[in-house]
């Protein structure tokens, strides 16, 4: 088993071109779930069930190939910055397509076809992304690892507010929106390529080319690696759960009218402005305690949201504030944990992060596969009239259930062994 050495530490202003990779993206990911079957519904009148059919079976088609991208990406280390031009122009030009090219055949099998090609893109990016990073947080010497995932996590939520208010945006000065919001992800794209140019060798291959890729086999029977796997899934699932209901919560239960994408932007904002914070703190007292103390906070916010009725929207939106600084903690320290470990057992870490892209993605299923037939079960529908016991379902699922999931995770990460360096 091979192990990473750390070489003269990097200036820290050089990891500039990892937040606006992080940056891109969140943005290429926030349009596929939230915007792209809105505007296939309005402008080429797609029935909605035929799009979350096609998002499922593609769901489905992502979960199988992350693992098999990562050895696609271990087997391109060598020649990764080309690998990564070309997958980084497919997913520009796919996004192009589904929003600003016309379908030059059915609007649904345009859609499959586009989004295809944009998670395939997607996916890939982000396993060689993370596993660049973990070679460079190793170069960057102690705290690296903390200290390059600062960057790259504050510049991924900043791309998700871009994302999710660029459209609002640029509905005032367009009659197209989405189309000069696809524009300007593609400038996004070129600018992420090139501050990423000299990046992507940093697999030097007169070290490594003998060095063959850890295989999964060996990443899953390291009980560390599969703890923190196990955590991932875990820690991630109450975020997953609060994001597929985030709308029905506002809309039913605290009657927000109008104020559901304001509070979305202040609850990721949040997040964007702790993670150079926890960052921070993780160099001081160590990356495991303060992600300890990220997940506790974020578990208490979940609580608090439990004493909300109509109306306290001023209330929500300071939980927003808390539960938006826990999520900092969660998406800065615990990759940057997994990255050292992935540093410690192979100087390639493509194989660990399809793992970890996988486990990541589950927990979006194993959500929607928890509270939609939960809430069909107690007879929740939206609408101006909800059943008490729908209603207290819904109130369980949005905050009692991912609070005590982030304690669960808490409780895992305390009994994992870590070394800090």
């Amino acid at each position: 088993m091979t192990t990473a050495t750390a070489t003269t530490p990097i200036a820290p202003p050089a990891l500039w071109g990892y937040a606006v990779f992080g940056g891109l993206l969140a943005m290429a990911g926030l349009p596929i779930y939230i915007h792209a079957p809105k505007f296939y519904v309005d402008e080429y009148a797609v029935s909605l069930a035929a799009l979350g059919t096609v998002l499922f079976v593609l769901r489905g088609l992502d979960f199988v190939q992350d693992p098999a991208l990562g050895w696609l990406a271990a087997r391109l280390r060598h020649v990764r910055a080309q690998a990564v031009g070309v997958a980084g122009g497919l997913m520009a030009l796919a996004m192009l397509a589904l929003f600003a090219i016309p379908p030059l055949f059915a609007p649904l099998l345009w859609f499959a076809l586009a989004l295809t090609v944009l998670f395939s893109a997607y996916s890939f990016l982000t396993i060689c992304f993370y596993a660049t990073g973990t070679t460079r947080g190793t170069q960057l010497g102690a705290g690296g690892h903390v200290r390059l995932a600062g960057w790259r996590e504050t510049g991924a939520l900043l791309g998700v507010c871009l994302a999710a208010a660029a459209p609002v945006a640029l509905a005032g000065g367009l009659a197209q929106p989405f189309t000069g919001f696809a524009v300007g992800f593609a400038i996004v794209a070129g600018l992420a390529l090139w501050a990423m140019r000299a990046e992507w060798g940093r697999l030097a291959p007169d070290r490594h080319d003998d060095a063959p890729a850890l295989p999964l086999r060996q990443i899953v029977a390291d009980a560390t690696a599969r703890r923190l796997l196990l955590i991932a899934l875990v820690n991630a699932l109450p975020v997953a759960i609060t994001s597929t209901l985030f709308l029905f919560y506002a809309e039913s239960v605290l009657q927000a009218d109008g104020w559901e994408g304001a509070l979305l932007i202040v609850l990721f904002l949040s997040a964007a402005a702790s993670a150079p914070l926890w960052a921070h703190v993780a160099r001081r007292v160590g990356a495991k305690p303060a992600l300890m103390a990220g997940m506790g906070l974020a578990a208490l916010s979940f609580l608090f949201v439990l004493t909300l009725g109509p109306g306290d929207i001023a209330l929500f939106a300071v939980i927003c504030v808390v539960s938006g600084a826990g999520i900092g903690a969660d998406l800065t320290l615990l990759p940057a944990i997994f990255s050292r470990r992935m540093a410690e057992l192979s100087p390639d870490a493509s194989q660990g992060f399809g793992l970890w892209a996988f486990v990541t993605k589950a927990t979006l299923a194993l959500a929607a596969l928890i509270v939609f037939p939960t809430l069909e079960l107690a007879g929740f529908a939206a609408g101006p009239v909800i059943a008490d016991s729908a209603m207290m379902a819904l109130v369980v699922l949005y905050a009692a259930l991912p609070s005590a999931l982030k304690l669960l995770a808490v409780v895992l990460l305390a009994r994992t062994p870590l070394t800090e360096s």
